[in-house]
């Protein structure tokens, strides 16, 4: 079966003399579900890592006397790593092999993880969430190579559906653990768990894994390709982590994110004359494909955006402990995991079009919900708002996944599991800086209005900032020794100032999801051209 995508002979990669094709998988190496399960483990540790991390960040805070942004950075500075170079790390799987990037990044990634259990300052902690996004961006990408080569095309959508599931549970999960080990263990165990996980990854992928080289994959490198696209990404990813603190009408702002529309146009105009492109530009006049990629920023963009505000929102409004607020976030969890399988199958027999449209028109409705929710809220009605979510993020995390692999040529596996994993990080990245910002923006319009309005004594500027930084985050600033009463004003004006800074946060979450039910509806199913190759024990 072959890809229904054109490349034109400017795009076109060249096909050199075919490498052999790998033995026949015998015993445990390569076994297509062995394989599945080998990679799914170093998968987990990196998607855990996106929101395991939420729990702990207030606790991150206290303990090393954090600033807000500084909190923001510990997402961003992972995500930035993250985006700016998925899509490099996907090639250099097709040119070196999946197997060898997928284990070197298990390996950097668990070290990285151990060294920020290991640090004493928030620096450090940045430092190090650095280079865990650099690693995992080797992993990723090369997991769904491997899964590409492994399967035939009448399996691979079943694989990327368990696959999808594992990332799901392992991102709606990250709660939860992430309260229990801060609890009762430390914050510094939230990172400390990925080293053991990393070594089951290493000896697994050693023993199980087998390397698969496309005829036609890539046998040099597009260097100024790389370099362009690198700082294609880093620009406006780091445009949109400093606009809340630059400003967004700020020259600098604006500097960045020209910077990186030049770079974008000139990696566009470069890949037309390179042999062997970094991306061929061929890829994006699949439809599909192109609606796959936006589809992932899209949902990226409600879901991690939205779950920033709302760990602060149980923890600092709530009162809870973070394995309470872990807990209540069950209800995301499990609609995840039940939800992911389930989509997987109704995909493969009905296509991605209605089941990712409907993810989607769920996702808006329950960030709609979100944003009525009152410091005052009962457990019930936010269970049932974090359900409709989980339900809705499921058939979009499998489906778009599968869109986005399977309609890319086999020698372009590896770019388009980074192209896939990019947009979501970039989605995410989005949601954390545009979505800050919104809340931010609200808080400082509301709260001089709501402090004043609750007759308690005016605040001069300098000051009027620290209140607003901290009420951003939902914390009541309360000094020592304020008397009851007025302790209880200035909570209640904080409280109710933060729920008017996410409840806007989310409605326009909420209408971002609604535009991604327009844009699933451009996706259709993958041929999964030239899956398959060492796929001998299915």
């Amino acid at each position: 079966m072959t890809s229904r995508i054109t490349i034109d002979k400017a795009d076109r990669i060249p096909e050199p003399a075919a490498a052999p094709d790998p033995a026949p998988a015998r015993g445990l190496r390569g076994h297509p579900w062995l394989t599945l399960f080998a990679v799914a483990i170093g998968v987990m540790m990196v998607a855990l890592d996106g929101t395991i991390v939420a729990i702990a960040n207030p606790v991150i805070q206290d303990k090393l006397d954090a600033s807000f942004a500084d909190v923001q950075w510990i997402t961003n500075g992972y995500f930035l790593a993250l985006a700016v170079t998925l899509i490099t790390a996907g090639k250099l799987g097709d040119r070196f092999g999946h197997r060898q990037t997928f284990l070197i990044g298990v390996v950097g990634f668990a070290a990285a993880s151990g060294a920020i259990g290991l640090s004493d300052s928030i620096a450090f902690v940045i430092t190090f969430r650095v280079f865990q996004g650099l690693f995992g961006a080797l992993l990723m990408p090369a997991a769904l190579g491997l899964l590409r080569a492994t399967f035939p095309a009448e399996k691979l959508n079943m694989a990327i559906g368990i696959w999808g599931m594992v990332i799901g549970a392992s991102t709606a999960g990250g709660p939860i653990l992430g309260g229990v080990l801060v609890e009762h263990v430390s914050w510094q165990s939230v990172f400390f768990i990925n080293v053991p996980v990393g070594v089951i990854a290493l000896v697994l992928g050693l023993f199980i894994l087998l390397d698969h080289r496309a005829q036609n994959a890539p046998r040099s490198f597009d260097v100024l390709g790389i370099l362009l696209l690198s700082g294609a990404m880093f620009c406006l990813v780091w445009a949109l982590i400093k606009a809340p603190t630059w400003g967004w009408g700020d020259g600098l702002t604006w500097a960045f994110i020209a910077g990186s529309v030049l770079c974008f146009l000139l990696f566009a105009v470069w890949e037309n004359f390179v042999s062997e492109p970094l991306i061929p530009l061929g890829l994006f006049r699949s439809v599909a494909l192109s609606a796959g990629v936006v589809l992932m920023v899209l949902m990226a963009i409600a879901f991690m955006g939205g779950l920033f505000f709302v760990t602060f929102y149980l923890q600092n409004v709530h009162g809870m402990s973070p394995i309470d607020s872990g807990l209540h976030l069950l209800p995301l969890t499990g609609m995840m995991i039940v939800g992911s399988p389930l989509a997987g199958a109704l995909i493969t027999k009905a296509g991605p079009r209605i089941p990712l449209a409907g993810g989607m028109a769920l996702t808006a409705i329950a960030m709609y919900g979100m944003s009525t929710l009152e410091p005052g809220t009962g457990s019930g009605v936010m269970s049932v708002w974090f359900a409709l979510l989980g339900l809705g993020l499921a058939p979009v995390m499998v489906g778009a996944t599968e869109v986005i692999v399977g309609n890319a040529p086999m020698e372009l596996s590896g770019v388009a599991g980074g192209l896939q994993q990019a947009a979501m990080q970039i989605g995410g990245s989005l949601g954390t800086a545009v979505l800050g910002a919104v809340m931010a923006s609200k808080v400082d319009s509301d709260l001089p209005g709501n402090w004043a309005a609750a007759k308690l004594p005016e605040l001069p500027p300098a000051q009027l900032d620290q209140v607003s930084e901290a009420v951003q985050v939902g914390v009541a600033p309360v000094p020592p020794g304020t008397p009851a009463p007025v302790a209880a004003q200035i909570t209640q004006v904080a409280h109710d100032t933060f729920m008017s800074g996410m409840g806007l946060a989310c409605l326009v979450a909420a209408a971002v999801a609604a535009f991604a039910v327009l844009v699933a509806l451009l996706t259709k199913r993958g041929e999964n051209a030239e899956a398959g190759a060492g796929a001998a024990h299915i």
